[in-house]
């Protein structure tokens, strides 16, 4: 059973990061369950041990927890009281056994991170192309892209690359786009147009299988996958098509390389931190005099750096702080990503590098927020 069959998309907007994400990533969270389960534990069960290290967030829908840290100290955590995961650190900090039978919502990390990055950048690139009138239909196009849970595989640095190698096909009411049984190359969004799925049954009779209307995809599998098509695409009248091939899909799939370096570094330079975070989870904790600057409000906020100062970005695990770092390259600053994610310093750092007091930028020094 998916997490959508099971709670439905009401329990995940309250939750920390989770109400950050996008429609379309909400769903894909939700459908999809390398993604997320709903699973349920009985009292006195353990979920996780202190030390103990695995690729999951555990959420609270409903029941309560008791964790035990390594001193003995107790802690109770209530169904929706908590809208954080359950001791995110990494190893646990704490054992976490089940006070009674509750109900856990189980998000892989790595997953959620990819997500996330996803959203954030997202937003970015929608407000950029905003800002550019000559580029609107390219935010309808990226609209598109963000639907097809394929694209999630490119990372999100590389999404304008995928606008930049759509080719345009003329074509008439009639012809046969796909056949089934063919080995497929390319994919086809419907800028102009209507299209109709069919599909040839073993005894030769041909059913209508759905429409397809201006806006949509079809055809991505053959991206990724050496498959023989399953359908027929037809025209059912004349429009026009954005061709996107498999030998320029490819190379989207590499991650752009950044400079990076690590938190030891860090401390030997006069470089600012960045926590390109949501603020829902900087504000939880992050390292001392680190600024928020989330990734999807850069295009908006990147005007209170200055091109005279280094920066270095930061997220729990790297993957966001690599995105917005090729950002800020890309308009101009000096920056490089941190190696370490935050969940891996967590534990290696003691309290005082950590806090929940805001800082912010003025006139390029780091102040403590009000």
């Amino acid at each position: 059973m998916t997490v959508a069959n099971a709670i439905g998309p009401e329990f995940l907007t309250p939750l920390i990061p989770l109400r950050q994400l996008m429609d379309a990533h909400r769903q894909e969270l939700l459908n999809n369950p390398e993604y997320s389960q709903v699973v349920y534990r009985f009292t006195g069960d353990t979920l996780f041990e202190s030390g103990q290290f695995d690729r999951f967030h555990y959420y609270l829908l409903s029941g309560d927890i008791k964790l035990v840290n390594a001193v003995g100290d107790t802690t109770c955590v209530q169904g929706r009281g908590s809208f954080s995961p359950i001791d995110p650190q990494q190893p646990r900090s704490c054992t976490a056994v089940a006070a009674s039978d509750i109900t856990l919502l189980k998000v892989h990390r790595e997953r959620l991170e990819q997500l996330l990055c996803w959203s954030q950048a997202a937003e970015h690139l929608f407000v950029d192309l905003a800002s550019q009138r000559e580029r609107d239909e390219d935010a309808v196009w990226l609209d598109t892209v963000l639907h097809s849970n394929l694209f999630l595989k490119v990372p999100p640095t590389n999404v304008g690359k995928i606008l930049q190698q759509l080719t345009t096909r003329v074509v008439n009411a009639g012809e046969t786009i796909i056949r089934q049984g063919e080995t497929g190359d390319c994919c086809y969004f419907i800028k102009e147009g209507e299209a109709e799925v069919s599909r040839t049954l073993l005894d030769g009779n041909i059913v209508h299988v759905a429409d397809i209307a201006e806006g949509r995809c079809f055809g991505e599998d053959a991206l990724i996958k050496s498959t023989v098509r399953n359908a027929h695409v037809t025209m059912k009248r004349d429009g026009v098509l954005l061709v996107l091939s498999k030998d320029d899909f490819l190379p989207l799939l590499k991650e752009l390389p950044v400079e990076r370096i690590d938190f030891e570094q860090v401390q030997k330079t006069p470089r600012i931190l960045l926590d390109v975070r949501t603020e829902p989870e900087y504000s939880q904790e992050h390292l001392q005099e680190a600024v928020n600057l989330p990734l999807h409000l850069i295009h908006l906020k990147h005007r209170l750096l200055s091109d005279r100062q280094a920066y270095v970005t930061c997220c729990n695990t790297g993957v966001r702080a690599r995105t917005a770092c090729y950002f800020l390259q890309q308009l101009g600053y000096n920056v490089v990503a941190l190696e370490e994610g935050l969940e891996t310093l967590m534990p290696e750092l003691d309290s005082a590098h950590w806090t929940q007091e805001d800082f912010i930028l003025r006139q390029g020094t780091v102040l403590p927020g009000q």
